[in-house]
């Protein structure tokens, strides 16, 4: 078993300590040098501080602070990241890592070392200046975000179906159906285009292949804007103690086997996705005529409901 020599301790120790000491001397002349407005020679200084005490925090803020006072915002992040690795990390480098952070644009890292301030000093007055800033630029970029996503998706749906590689029949059938956007497509199902003359199941995997590819289906709009229909119809029966029978299943009503085949094509389950169809979309269903309608009103009547009028 090999033994530490006490000798070796010693000349450790003494390097060790040297290495404090020029470290100390080193950050002594580079504050002697930010005094006379010398922020070279600062910079200088300070770096031969923190190559002789790697582990000075203050060596590295106030290399740190200088770098970024001169634009080099990057380095500084990286010292100021440095500074933080031994717990607690020091508030004033927290707090202008977070500065530095929001800058670039990057508001969770800079939200981050603010929480991490003022969960051990909740008062803190700039740390809560800045991070009210911080939440403000983080939800606007958010809603930025969104509304570029908005845009794209708008675009998206807006271009005609005769931009994408279909065949002439295809294209026939969707100009004969007056399917003009690749919106209106994704607001047709798989059955009204099967349902169409001369629409055959070439056409249909056709379109189908078109859709997956750009990660969208048959249907998806309607699906999309009876989602939005129903929670409008729960916002307006919200506080009215209807919340539980709108998630009621049409099954418990009792209706007629017609009327229930008719409303499973249109894939409606309880009394919210009901209230939330016009009339017109019921009576647009094959087979669903005058007398199943009348049926559907009468229990949705029961249940003080009714279906979606149009607004004019």
């Amino acid at each position: 078993m090999a033994h530490s020599n006490p000798m070796d301790m010693v000349i450790g120790a003494a390097e060790t300590a040297g290495d404090a000491q020029a470290a100390a001397r080193h950050m002594a002349e580079g504050d002697a040098a930010r005094l006379e407005g010398n922020r070279g020679s600062a910079i200088t200084c300070y770096r031969r501080a923190v190559a002789a005490d790697p582990n000075n925090v203050d060596a590295i803020f106030k290399l740190a602070y200088e770098l970024d006072l001169t634009g080099e915002e990057m380095e500084a992040i990286s010292l100021y990241e440095r500074a933080c690795e031994r717990p607690p990390a020091p508030v004033n480098v927290l707090i202008n890592l977070a500065v530095l952070y929001e800058d670039l644009g990057d508001y969770r890292k800079s939200e981050k070392c603010l929480r991490q301030v003022l969960d051990t000093a909740p008062n803190h007055p700039r740390a809560r200046l800045f991070f009210k800033d911080v939440t403000a630029s983080r939800d606007m970029f958010i809603d930025e975000e969104h509304d570029r996503d908005l845009a794209k998706r708008s675009a998206l749906l807006d271009t005609p179906v005769t931009d994408f590689e279909l065949s002439v029949r295809a294209r026939n059938c969707l100009k004969k159906m007056n399917i003009r956007s690749l919106g209106d497509l994704l607001r047709v199902t798989e059955a009204e285009l099967m349902g169409y003359k001369n629409f055959g199941e070439a056409s249909l995997l056709e379109i189908k292949h078109m859709l997956t590819v750009k990660g969208l289906r048959l249907g998806q709009g309607l699906e999309e804007q009876h989602r939005r229909l129903r929670a409008r119809v729960a916002e307006q029966f919200r506080g009215q103690g209807n919340e539980q029978l709108l998630a009621k299943s049409v099954a418990d009503l009792g209706l007629s086997v017609r009327a229930r085949k008719a409303l499973q094509m249109l894939g409606i389950h309880t009394l919210g996705d009901l209230a939330a169809r016009t009339e017109a979309e019921l009576m647009g269903v094959k087979n669903f005529g005058a007398t199943s309608l009348d049926e559907v009103k009468i229990k949705l009547h029961e249940n003080n409901l009714g279906l979606r009028e149009l607004a004019f």
